[in-house]
């Protein structure tokens, strides 16, 4: 008879972990569930090792396409059937067979496969590449622990939708100093590759001496026209380099630090980390995940590697048994206001609400601060181009009176 390996949490909440024999991974759960035991993780210890996890057919090359923009479809169209009634395992069903988006069916279909194996809907999800973080997979499990799917689901899909709005505008916001910095660009090969050759040819004709403002301009146009082929790939080369040393861990680091203080940026950074910060912690807490959980899970998702380090050590310090709000006065990060708020929140246990008030506010002040970093950029690149058309503009009608005194009537 086979013999499974499990994981499980009692009636108190508990951990359990032992070995017991059943005829198969279905009877295993139907006396795990007998014993009152909400099953975490189940291994067949004879079985071997498999490409596929909990021996489906559908292996990682299946799934290749899925990614994390189907997330958010499934979770509302799971929230929609567990809330009308059905359990997590026949909604993931129905939704393999009805959906008609190829890719979100693919994902049901996948997922239902694991279901059937014997896994819970938290592992199942674990075990789709690229589709699901670890916040989503932590707070299922806590949701299969605590039986409120639903309330989970629900607020897993307000916390994804106020992401995608986030991310939303930022794109609109940059839309337009994208749109203005190619209209620059634009305008500079304009002269350099078509204006000049004929602005030199004139002024050849006219002869005489050319004033100051010409000469910088044609200089530097003769330039670009000469050493471009060399000035541009070297800087398209230092470009490519720089990005790679920033993928590697030492390079990430280092200029993470450099972002955290530089002037301007470093205020957008601090809020888009906090702002991020303050969403998923209060959400994870909402849902029953202990502080030091809650906030190891948090960290992950900070981008910044100087504000993650920071966050660890606070999170140490949290498991030492100081308060949320004095750990985080170490890091030097966070505001004074804010950390005030949390330690009210603390003191009165309202922790979690607490987080979303601070979450609401700083979305509100991250808004703005994007409209006046975007405002910043365009107003630059606009000051540019009217300051290049202009000096363009002046080194001609320069050129044309300077030449023209030249000559004797």
């Amino acid at each position: 008879m086979p013999s499974y390996r499990y994981t499980a949490r009692d009636s108190a909440g508990q951990l359990v972990e032992s070995v017991l024999d059943a005829t198969s991974r279905r009877e295993a759960l139907r006396l795990l569930a007998g014993r009152q035991l909400q099953p975490v993780k189940l291994d067949d210890l004879a079985a071997a090792p498999r490409s596929g996890p909990a021996g489906t057919k559908t292996g990682t090359a299946d799934l290749s396409t899925l990614s994390r923009r189907e997330h958010l479809p499934f979770l509302q169209a799971l929230h929609e059937l567990t809330l009308s009634g059905l359990s997590a395992g026949e909604a993931v069903r129905l939704l393999s067979l009805r959906l008609k988006e190829k890719n979100l069916r693919l994902l049901s279909a996948a997922v239902w496969e694991r279901l059937s194996g014997g896994l819970p809907l938290s592992q199942a999800l674990e075990q789709i590449p690229g589709t699901f973080d670890r916040q989503t997979v932590s707070l299922i499990r806590a949701a299969e622990a605590t039986g409120n799917l639903t309330d989970v689901l629900q607020r897993l899909i307000e916390h994804s939708i106020e992401e995608k709005e986030m991310r939303q505008r930022l794109i609109t916001a940059l839309v337009y100093p994208v749109f203005v910095c190619f209209l620059a660009f634009g305008v500079v090969l304009f002269f350099i590759f078509f204006l000049l050759p004929k602005l030199q040819g004139l002024l050849t004709s006219l002869g005489g001496k050319l004033p100051l403002a010409t000469r910088i301009v044609v200089g530097s146009a003769q330039f670009m026209v000469h050493y471009g082929v060399i000035v541009i790939p070297i800087a398209i080369v230092a470009g490519i380099a720089f990005w790679r040393w920033r993928q590697t861990e030492p390079g990430r680091r280092t200029s993470d630090a450099w972002l955290v203080k530089t002037f301007f940026i470093r205020e957008f950074v601090l809020e888009t980390a906090l702002l991020n910060f303050t969403q998923i912690l209060a959400v994870l807490l909402e849902n029953g995940i202990p502080t030091a959980e809650a906030l190891r899970l948090t960290e992950r998702t900070v981008a910044n590697r100087t504000l993650q380090a920071e966050l660890h050590l606070a999170t140490d310090r949290v498991l030492e048994g100081a308060s949320l709000s004095a750990s985080l006065t170490k890091t030097g990060f966070f505001p004074d206001l804010m950390l005030d708020r949390l330690a009210v929140g603390e003191s009165t246990g309202k922790l979690a609400p607490c987080l979303r008030d601070i979450a609401r506010n700083y979305a509100t002040r991250h808004t703005r601060r994007l409209h006046a970093l975007t405002s910043v950029i365009s107003t630059t690149v606009l000051l540019f181009a009217f300051s290049f058309v202009g000096l363009i503009a002046y080194a001609i009608v320069s050129a044309v009176l300077e030449v023209s005194a030249s000559f004797k009537f």
